[in-house]
C-alpha cells in the first residue's frame, strides 16, 4: 500500500501537469479553428453577396458601339473602362456583348469594369450575357445595339426606345 501511495504521489503531479498542458494546447487549437471558421464564413458570405447582386425592372437603352467594326477596340469606342481593359486580349474583349453600367445595384466606376451580367428582357424572358465596358447615367444599362436587338425579340424595345430588364452579376468565366 505504501508503495502504491508513493507511486501515486510521484506520478500524479507529473500526470496532472501533462493534462493541464494538453488542455491548454487543446484550447489554443480550438481557438485557431474558430478563427479560421469565422474567416471562411466571411469569405463565403462575401462571395455570395458579390454573386447575388441583381436588380429588377431596370431601364435599358442602347448605344452604338459597333465593336465588330472597330475590332473590339475599347479606346476607339471611347469606353470608360478602356483605361484598364483596352489591352486585354481580343478574345476577352469579344467574348460577350458590351454594356455601359449605371444600375441601381452593383459596383460603380472602375470596380464594375470587366464584370459580367446576365440580362433578361422582362417582357419576353430572352437573356444575354454582357460585359461591362463603360459607364452611363440613365440609372440602368446602356446595351450595345447588337445586344439590345437580341434581347428585343418582340420589337417593343425599339418602339419604346428602351427595354425593361432584370440583371444579375455573374462569373465571366475568364
Amino acid at each position: 500500500m505504501n508503495e502504491q501511495f508513493r507511486l501515486h504521489n510521484t506520478l500524479y503531479p507529473t500526470i496532472k501537469k501533462d493534462i493541464i498542458i494538453l488542455e491548454r494546447e487543446r484550447e489554443r487549437v480550438l481557438m485557431k479553428m474558430a478563427k479560421l471558421m469565422f474567416l471562411l464564413l466571411v469569405c463565403v458570405m462575401s462571395l455570395n453577396a458579390a454573386s447575388a447582386q441583381s436588380a429588377s425592372n431596370v431601364r435599358a437603352t442602347y448605344h452604338i458601339y459597333n465593336p465588330e467594326k472597330i475590332n473590339w477596340d475599347l479606346k476607339a469606342a471611347s469606353a470608360y473602362c478602356s483605361t484598364w481593359d483596352a489591352n486585354k486580349p481580343l478574345e476577352w474583349r469579344r467574348k460577350f456583348g458590351w454594356t455601359a453600367f449605371c444600375g441601381p445595384v452593383g459596383p460603380r466606376g472602375q470596380a464594375s469594369c470587366g464584370k459580367c451580367l446576365t440580362v433578361t428582357n422582362v417582357r419576353t424572358g430572352t437573356q444575354a450575357k454582357v460585359r461591362i465596358v463603360d459607364q452611363c447615367s440613365n440609372g440602368g444599362l446602356d446595351l450595345d445595339q447588337g445586344v439590345f436587338k437580341r434581347l428585343d425579340t418582340d420589337g417593343q424595345g425599339y418602339a419604346q426606345g428602351h427595354l425593361r430588364v432584370n440583371y444579375q452579376f455573374v462569373n465571366c468565366g475568364d
